[in-house]
C-alpha cells in the first residue's frame, strides 16, 4: 500500500533540522470531528450523543488506514470561542465556551486516546486576548489550537456578515504563543490548523515563519462538489504552502443535490497528500 506522506516544506523543515521527539506530523495524518457539543447545528461532535460520536469515529478513522497506510490518530475539533451575531456585554462578538465543557472534550480524549484541538473564533477581538485562557488546556501535551480566519472580522463588521482574515502577523503570534508554551513545559510539538477557503483570508502567507516547536496545517475548508474543492485546495494550499495540508469534508452540505462526499481514496491521493483532515 502507498504512503501518500505530505507535504510542501515539510521535507525541507526535516532537511534543516528534523522533527522534534513526538512530533505527530508527518509520519500520522489526523483524521478529526469537528463541532460543538452544545450545538448540534455545528458540526458532527456534538451531533450525537458522545458514545456514538466516538463509535462514529473510529470507523471513518478505521476507513481512513485502509486507504493509505500512514498511521491514522483521530481528533476531537471543538470549537472553543463561537463568533456571535449578538455584540456581547464587551462588544466583541464572541462567546468563550465554559470550562466546565472544555474540560469534558479534553477528557473524552484523554479516555479515549485521541488528540483534541481547541478552535478559536475571535469576532472583533483578537488572538492576543483569546488564546492565553487557553493555555491551561494548552499545557496537556495532546491539546492542540486551531485559529479561523472567517471570523475574523478585522473590519468591525459583524461576523457571518463578510469573511474575515487574519494576516502572517497573526498566525505568526499564534506560533509563537504555542512555540513558548512547548518550551517552557517540555512538551512535543503543538499542531496549529488554520483554516481557509478564500484567496484573502490568509494575507502574506509568505511571511509566515516556521518553528519545529509547531507544526503548522492550511485546512482547505470550504464546500461543494469535488471538483470545486480540488480546485480552491489547488489555489489556496497548494499554491500558498506553509507547511502541512488540510482538507475539510461537510457531512451535509458536500452531498447536496448534484454533489457527493470525496471518499479518503481520493482525498490520500490530492498533491500534497493531506496530513490533517476534518469532518463537519
Amino acid at each position: 500500500m502507498l504512503v501518500h506522506r505530505d507535504s510542501l516544506r515539510a521535507d525541507s523543515v526535516a532537511r534543516a533540522g528534523g522533527q522534534l521527539p513526538g512530533a505527530v506530523l508527518p509520519d500520522s495524518r489526523i483524521v478529526a470531528f469537528y463541532g460543538n457539543p452544545q450545538y448540534k447545528t455545528m458540526g458532527i461532535l456534538g451531533q450525537y450523543p458522545k458514545d456514538e460520536m466516538l463509535r462514529r469515529l473510529r470507523a471513518q478513522t478505521a476507513r481512513w488506514q485502509q486507504a493509505d497506510s500512514l498511521p491514522v490518530r483521530p481528533a476531537l475539533h471543538l470549537i472553543t470561542v463561537i463568533a456571535q451575531r449578538d455584540s456581547g456585554a464587551d462588544g466583541k462578538y464572541r462567546l468563550p465556551l465554559p470550562d466546565s465543557t472544555i474540560r469534558r472534550v479534553i477528557r473524552w480524549g484523554q479516555e479515549h486516546k485521541t488528540l483534541v484541538f481547541l478552535d478559536v473564533q475571535v469576532g472583533l477581538s483578537d488572538l492576543q486576548h483569546e488564546l492565553p485562557p487557553l493555555a491551561k488546556y494548552l499545557r496537556l501535551p495532546f491539546v492542540h489550537l486551531g485559529i479561523d480566519p472567517e471570523f475574523s472580522m478585522k473590519s468591525g463588521r459583524r461576523p457571518g456578515t463578510e469573511v474575515g482574515e487574519f494576516d502572517a502577523t497573526d498566525i505568526n503570534y499564534a506560533r509563537s504563543f504555542l512555540a513558548r508554551l512547548v518550551s517552557e513545559n517540555q512538551l512535543p510539538p503543538k499542531v496549529l490548523v488554520v483554516h481557509r477557503f478564500r484567496q484573502d483570508m490568509v494575507t502574506n502567507y509568505q511571511n509566515i515563519r516556521l518553528d519545529p516547536r509547531v507544526q503548522i496545517v492550511m485546512h482547505m475548508d470550504g464546500w461543494g462538489t469535488p471538483s470545486i474543492k480540488r480546485s480552491s485546495y489547488r489555489k489556496f494550499i497548494k499554491k500558498e504552502p506553509v507547511e502541512y495540508a488540510g482538507f475539510k469534508l461537510f457531512l451535509r452540505n458536500d452531498q447536496r443535490p448534484g454533489s457527493r462526499l470525496m471518499t479518503p481514496q481520493e482525498v490520500v491521493s490530492l498533491s500534497p497528500s493531506p496530513l490533517y483532515v476534518q469532518y463537519q
